[in-house]
């Protein structure tokens, strides 16, 4: 079977996209390309420009993607630099920005200014941790008091036993129980070192329900989620505990820096921060009292390859704007 062959009967529906590789002999870039004609042949549609890329398709299907077409591309800009004073992140520093939003890395970069010529950003990291919340469904309430209390009195044993097996960077610090009726939910709090570590979690709550579950034979293990970790979700718990890291970025920027570089004043920025940001997002039950965290973390994650449904979890946090003695202004984002 030739390749015009090929595109029609997937085209057709008579192969199926998932298909495509058996009919290549492997070769994953002339799949993508088959894929792709069979659409434009199917729907009369142009699908040149995304054909277009340096990506290998060997390297990310089945890896990263499936029934890969080609590659979507965003424009990038950088913003900065940007003089981070941190415990671990100390210089200046660039920041890549992807986006088709006018403005915004325009925007990020006059703050990048304010802040650096302000002698730069203090950042402290007050929480570090990664969650999983397997559910367990038990007898009664009184039983799953029980199993909550075991869990509790038991996280070295269940280190040693359990996570210790799967994995050598993950380290299982407390856990948090949740109690719904018979509804066990175990929300486990990990130290993943430098991964996020989603997948590090996953892995060793999984291998923790099974020492549960032959402790406790009456409890039956549902889900290794119960929507209680809370993963790429808006939330109220995430925003209350955390989850990843919890940093506080503040900074206090001179008045006539101010007034030179954003063309206001602290006073006028302080009242525009609590009317809009604090009882505006009050009003709202907004789980983000910010402008617009969103914007920024979005863009560097497309920018950098993060997870962008994690995005969710990046816009929680509250931006606080102050009037100091001196005048000055003194501004964080938690």
């Amino acid at each position: 079977m030739n390749i015009e062959e090929i595109i029609d009967k997937v085209a057709k529906g008579e192969i199926k996209l998932h298909q495509v590789e058996k009919y290549t002999n492997g070769n994953r870039r002339l799949a993508t390309e088959i894929r792709r004609k069979a659409l434009e042949k199917k729907f009369g549609i142009n699908l040149e420009h995304i054909g277009h890329y340096s990506i290998d398709p060997n390297q990310v299907i089945g890896k990263n993607i499936e029934n890969m077409i080609g590659v979507v591309q965003i424009p990038m800009g950088v913003a900065g630099p940007l003089r981070i004073n941190g415990e671990y992140a100390k210089g200046e520093f660039y920041i890549p920005l992807a986006t088709t939003e006018g403005a915004l890395v325009a925007s990020v970069n006059r703050g990048c200014s304010a802040l650096t010529a302000a002698g730069g950003v203090k950042t402290t990291i007050i929480d570090d941790k990664m969650t999983r919340a397997p559910l367990l469904k038990c007898p009664d309430a009184r039983r799953a008091r029980e199993v909550a209390g075991w869990v509790k009195e038991n996280i070295d044993y269940l280190q040693e036993v359990a996570v210790s097996k799967v994995t050598r960077h993950g380290m299982l610090k407390d856990v948090k129980p949740f109690i719904v009726g018979n509804n066990l939910y175990l929300r486990f709090e990990f130290e993943t070192g430098d991964a996020m570590g989603m997948n590090m979690v996953t892995i060793a709550s999984e291998e923790i329900m099974k020492v549960i579950e032959e402790k406790f034979p009456d409890v039956r293990y549902l889900a290794l989620s119960g929507n209680l970790c809370v993963d790429k979700k808006p939330n109220a718990i995430n925003f209350i505990l955390g989850r990843g890291k919890t940093v506080i970025a503040e900074a206090v920027i001179p008045r006539e820096i101010v007034e030179k570089k954003l063309k206001t004043t602290p006073e006028m920025i302080a009242e525009v921060n609590y009317r809009k940001n604090l009882v505006g997002s009050a009003q709202a039950g907004s789980y983000g009292f910010n402008a617009h965290f969103a914007n920024i973390v979005g863009a560097i994650f497309l920018a950098t390859g993060q997870d962008e449904a994690q995005i969710t979890e990046g816009a929680h946090g509250i931006t606080l704007a102050e009037v100091t003695l001196e005048g000055d202004l003194y501004i964080s984002i938690t």
